[in-house]
């Protein structure tokens, strides 16, 4: 139980974290014009972040119209592009902090270690836990 807790507040953390750096919500407030909304856009984003987390942990059966089904479906592109768009204006990230610590000629063992740990821990997560 306490290992669940852990993992569950790392994982929420990371999530939290990974908003705050991408700065997701501020870009959208920023370019809607609409910063008397705050309260609700957070307020979405800490519901719809405990009903997924409802969703995940029930084995409810939810039948919907194909209209809502197309309604959620827009929603989850729309977060995903802006996802994918604030991913490639913070990609410059690594190139700069390699500048500035002196580490530029080892940027690309860098991104490898990224890319193989995440293959590693996929597999790892897939193979013992899944099969």
């Amino acid at each position: 139980m306490i290992i669940g807790f852990a993992g569950g507040l790392a994982v929420g953390g990371g999530f939290v974290a990974f908003l705050t750096v991408l700065g997701i919500i501020p870009r959208l407030i920023q370019l809607t014009k609409t910063e008397k909304l705050l309260k609700v856009y957070a307020a979405c984003v800490i519901l719809g972040t405990l009903f997924g987390t409802y969703l995940t942990f029930t084995n409810l059966t939810w039948n919907q119209p194909i209209i809502l089904l197309l309604l959620w479906g827009i929603f989850h592109g729309i977060f995903n592009g802006m996802l994918a768009a604030a991913l490639t204006e913070v990609l410059n990230v690594f190139p700069i902090i390699s500048k500035r610590i002196g580490m530029e000629k080892y940027i690309l063992w860098l991104l490898m270690a990224f890319v193989f740990g995440k293959i590693a821990g996929s597999l790892f997560q897939w193979l013992y836990f899944v099969t």
